[in-house]
């Protein structure tokens, strides 16, 4: 085999292994030589040698067969390539210390499969997914588009009884959902330390059970995963049309659910939503407390911004943020918090290596791009008919002269979302709707800021209106 070809199995171990598997493990890995059936890989350190052999030499040796390469064994040699310098830690064995997996399949101990299970930690045997120190309830700011969510979460984080199985929580990107996931996990750990939990993602889960039936382990794999006490799975929608990892994922979520453990799910649209996940899957997850995290609303937002000003105040000490930055900021970025956390971040950077305070000019300078992509999704012209469709009202009527408020609060609503979602100015609006005073303009927003306090059905169009014209 060549470096060319290895080169291209690469690429179908990162498609099957993932981006974060493939980065950690495949990509350190310095393809050497092919000899007397033996495939030779060199790896900087002992433990990267001991865990590749584990957990895909198998995979590997399999993907070399199918390349067509001539090959019964695959070891792991730690030390330098030829065609590549490995840098090797001073506490690592010789380049003579190999890791090997082999075709032959290890003699099966049928005592091991129950025994032995019972014998490890379930932690040892099913290691999750790294939890991000940074994600706790603690760092999470509660808004009203995320309160149900919350306190769902704060409620199966206790570790009590058992109330809704499963408890599932779903929402678009940025809004909440793994960093609610990873608060679970955490304080379930540091209240129940007694209890499994395991927190991984759907891709794992499939890759596991891939790799149990490729090594004829699915009895062990069984055993495992349903010896958990808490089974965290993140981004459930990845498997769906994988017809036999949903039929195990399946098996698992009854035989936890008959047992009282707690499950916790999360996805990017309602179980009813997702595309080619199996009917008797949805009804399951169903079953339980289904939750939604909407869009942030402009509040949250800015809670969210206030909330990193204070973390970045000790990282960056005597930093002066002018009036107006934050508030800019939490209405001109207002799809996903991470893009809104990492303009921040990019923010007190900037400021800081040229030693300047944050200013609106700063801002509108060092964020140029990020405020572009923001501002080129919604036209004034595009929530007017937006607007126009939801209340049934003719376009030319909301944006004529009638003042009967059939028309009238449409067409407030549709000022208040053009202030809000766009960077138009007052004027600019008023001239959109018929040539109208820029104060006619101040004043439709202001109403609506009012109604949407007391008003629920307003406020329940607003966010219908916010998240049909966001997506």
């Amino acid at each position: 085999m060549t470096q060319e070809q290895w080169g291209a199995l690469r690429d179908t171990l990162l498609k099957t292994v993932g981006k974060h598997n493939f980065q950690s493990w495949i990509e350190p890995l310095r393809f050497a030589n092919i000899a007397e059936g033996v495939a030779t890989f060199h790896v900087p350190t002992v433990f990267i040698g001991n865990y590749v052999s584990q957990n895909f030499g198998d995979l590997i040796l399999h993907e070399l067969s199918r390349a067509g390469a001539v090959v019964r064994r695959v070891q792991f040699h730690v030390g330098a390539s030829a065609n590549a310098p490995v840098n090797v830690p001073v506490n690592a064995r010789s380049s003579d210390d190999a890791f090997s997996t082999s075709t032959r399949a290890a003699p099966r101990n049928t005592e091991r499969t129950a025994e032995g299970a019972k014998a490890r930690p379930v932690d040892e045997q099913l290691p999750g997914a790294p939890l991000d120190t940074r994600f706790t309830f603690d760092t999470f700011v509660v808004g009203k588009p995320n309160e149900l969510a919350h306190a769902a979460a704060r409620r199966v984080a206790e570790g009590g009884p058992v109330t809704f199985n499963p408890l599932f929580l779903y929402g678009g990107v940025g809004l909440g959902k793994t960093h609610l996931m990873h608060a679970i996990a955490h304080e379930l750990r540091a209240r129940r330390p007694d209890l499994n939990v395991v927190y991984l993602s759907a891709e794992q889960f499939m890759y596991r059970f891939v790799q149990a039936l490729r090594e004829r382990r699915m009895i062990d794999f069984k055993q495992i995963f349903r010896s958990v006490d808490v089974l965290m799975v993140d981004d459930v929608q990845f498997i769906a049309g994988k017809d036999s990892t949903q039929e195990e994922f399946f098996h698992t979520f009854n035989a936890l659910v008959d047992q009282n453990k707690q499950i916790i799910i999360s996805a990017d649209r309602a179980p009813g939503e997702i595309k080619d996940l199996e009917e008797r899957i949805k009804s399951r997850l169903q079953c339980g407390l289904v939750v939604d995290l909407h869009p942030t609303d402009y509040e949250l937002r800015l809670g969210i911004l206030q909330n990193k000003v204070e973390m970045y105040r000790a990282q960056y000490p005597g930093l002066v943020i002018t009036d107006g930055i934050l508030e800019f900021l939490a209405h001109r970025i207002s799809t996903n918090v991470r893009v809104l956390e990492g303009a921040l971040t990019r923010l007190f950077a900037f400021a800081s290596l040229v030693g300047r305070e944050i200013t609106m000019e700063l801002t509108q300078d060092c964020l140029a791009d990020i405020l572009r992509a923001s501002e080129r999704k919604l036209t004034v012209e595009e929530i007017q008919r937006r607007v126009a469709d939801h209340y049934n009202i003719r376009l030319s009527d909301m944006i004529g002269p009638k003042r009967l408020r059939t028309y009238a609060r449409p067409r407030q609503m549709a000022m208040y979302l053009c202030k809000q979602l766009t960077s138009r100015s007052l004027p600019e609006i008023g001239r959109r709707f018929g040539g109208r005073d820029h104060t006619t303009v101040m004043h439709g927003v202001r109403r609506i800021e009012e109604l949407k306090v007391t008003d629920g059905q307003i406020a329940e169009d607003l966010e219908l209106l916010r998240r049909a014209l966001e997506d």
